[in-house]
């Protein structure tokens, strides 16, 4: 689940929550939040 607080910089801020993990990280941009869904994504391949 994406949740967008905030549009500055004409880029997103806000959480994403991996709801089966119960996770949540904040990213400040929306490359960092690509960053973190590619890693989760690479990490559940790899499990």
């Amino acid at each position: 689940m994406v949740h967008i607080n905030s549009l500055e910089n004409a880029t997103w801020q806000g959480q994403v929550t991996w709801l089966d993990e119960k996770k949540t990280k904040s990213f400040r941009s929306l490359l960092e939040l690509i960053k973190l869904m590619d890693t989760a994504l690479e990490d559940k391949n790899n499990a």
